[in-house]
């Protein structure tokens, strides 16, 4: 009864906190940005549709949760900016009061295979790495009780019906959050989740099993809707998993759980690397039923540097990036290689993953390059790179000359193969805010009390931008480019502020650590 009463309970001292901070939004002091400079993009984005389904904060009310939630931004490329307010206006549509909690959906419209009140765990973690940027914390901490205790204090029943990382988003956005307290008691929960993966999907190899469309991933090269494959996706997971639920008990002072997991982490990279990457081809594989390689290249080889799995002299996988050949396409990043004789064969519009471009893997990989920029010593990729592909990231989500997120893609045309389609409408399914903040403006959560700002932005793009108003461990960080300082006079290059206090600072695009 203990934990059943929790997740009504934790809530409400949210609410409370919450509003707390709301109050003091006020009196923060040394911000930059105005609110109301954005709020056009609002009133342009209710006037774009009929609000034809209403959750928790109907269109009316979306600029009034934005101005108390969301980090500002402004930069000099107006897409770039356009988009970062759309996909916070969107992720709002989401929110959806439950009778046990706040929670995120993944549609919009009813579906028939989701759990209680239209939830789907598919792109859990995705939803966490999006939202931990939020300042009104009570949503995503009703969120998490909703998935691991909301079915009469159990888990949800369809809480294994996706791979998922959820217990390393859940930490990653405790980097952000600071709240040791709620996720220390969230370890009992997220220990017996991985147990359940072991029993369900571990292979008598050691590795993990699952079938494409499981992964979230139907028509895939590489495997079937019934195939026990081993994938990098859920492999990756379970070691981001198990690295999460290992700084998770050292944060609890349990050293015993801590070096399991540590162990079970360690079993899992050196796994991933003996057997599913293909020195021939460079590449991290899907391994079949058969125990052979499954011969092709598909976006989910990206996926272990989400965790900082691979160690390093695996980079060179990252040379297909920008090859057009293989996965650089004018609308994409596609999701296998486009000269596989198997590329784009399985049809149409059924959700394949054949090929097409996914928003959902698209964030993955650039979560994954992000990673690689920043914690790898290599000359494969750099931040020119990134940027290209963020750029067509932000260009690929218009629709008919509006602003859209949808499912997924034609990777030559761009045209969003179910954009005619209710269901694929403000497809949340993806992070675009997160990059935005973690990758292009560079700033990176950590485990310790220092502050870490390394832009991906290169050098000569932009003159200007501005990251304000970021609730960070209890603290209002505001990110400054200025490379003449005239734009917002507060000096030239690059800046980081705490509390409206400068504490660091360069004349170039480079890391800061404070």
């Amino acid at each position: 009864m203990k934990r059943i009463s929790l997740y009504f309970i934790v809530p409400v001292l949210v609410v409370i906190a919450g509003c707390a901070t709301h109050r003091s939004l006020s009196v923060e002091r040394g911000t930059v940005l105005q609110p109301g400079t954005f709020k056009h993009y609002v009133d342009y984005f209710n006037k774009m549709e009929d609000e034809n389904i209403v959750q928790a904060i109907p269109n009316d009310s979306a600029w009034q949760w934005m101005e108390k939630n969301i980090p500002l931004f402004e930069c000099p490329q107006a897409n770039v900016q356009e988009i970062y307010y759309y996909r916070w206006w969107t992720l709002r549509k989401h929110i959806k009061q439950t009778p046990v909690g706040y929670a995120f959906t993944e549609f919009l419209v009813n579906r028939s295979y989701a759990d209680k009140y239209n939830l789907i765990s598919c792109a859990l973690g995705h939803h966490l790495y999006e939202g931990r940027w939020l300042r009104d914390q009570q949503y995503l901490d009703q969120y998490v009780h909703v998935w691991l205790r909301g079915d009469s204090g159990r888990p949800m029943k369809k809480l294994h019906g996706f791979s998922s990382w959820a217990a390393d988003a859940i930490y990653n956005r405790y980097l952000v959050s600071g709240n040791k307290e709620y996720l220390t008691n969230l370890l009992p929960d997220l220990q017996k989740d991985y147990a359940v993966w072991e029993g369900e999907r571990r292979l008598p190899n050691g590795l993990f099993w699952q079938s494409d469309v499981k992964d979230g991933m139907e028509e895939t090269i590489s495997g079937g809707r019934r195939e026990k494959n081993a994938r990098p996706t859920i492999n990756s997971y379970m070691y981001g998993n198990a690295k999460a639920l290992a700084a998770i008990a050292r944060l609890k002072g349990d050293a015993g759980t801590a070096a399991l997991f540590t162990r079970k982490a360690d079993t899992m990279k050196q796994l991933v690397q003996q057997k599913l990457w293909s020195s021939d081809r460079q590449f991290f594989e899907v391994r079949k039923e058969s125990d052979s390689l499954a011969h092709v290249k598909e976006a989910i080889g990206f996926i272990p540097w989400y965790f900082n799995l691979p160690d390093a002299g695996y980079e060179a996988a990252w040379s297909t990036l920008n090859d057009t050949k293989t996965f650089c396409a004018p609308f994409g990043l596609t999701t296998a290689d486009r000269s596989h004789p198997a590329f784009r064969t399985h049809g149409c519009c059924k959700c394949e993953w054949d090929g097409a471009v996914w928003p959902f893997a698209t964030a993955q990989t650039l979560t994954a390059l992000a990673n690689v920029l920043n914690n790898y010593q290599q000359q494969v990729v750099s931040n020119a790179d990134w940027f290209k592909q963020l750029n067509t990231y932000v260009e690929s989500q218009y629709y008919r000359g509006r602003p859209y997120i949808g499912e997924y893609l034609d990777e030559k045309t761009g045209y969003w193969l179910k954009g005619d389609e209710e269901r694929s409408r403000y497809y949340n399914h993806s992070t675009f805010n997160d990059l935005i903040i973690t990758g292009l403006v560079g700033l990176r959560p950590r485990a310790d009390d220092q502050i870490e700002v390394n832009p991906l932005l290169p050098a000569g793009k932009w003159d200007w931008f501005c990251l304000d108003k970021v609730w960070y461990r209890g603290k209002s960080i505001t990110v400054i480019w200025d490379k003449a300082g005239t734009k917002y006079n507060r000096g030239k290059g690059l800046s980081v502020w705490v509390n409206g206090f400068k504490k660091g600072s360069a004349d170039q695009l480079q890391k800061i650590v404070f």
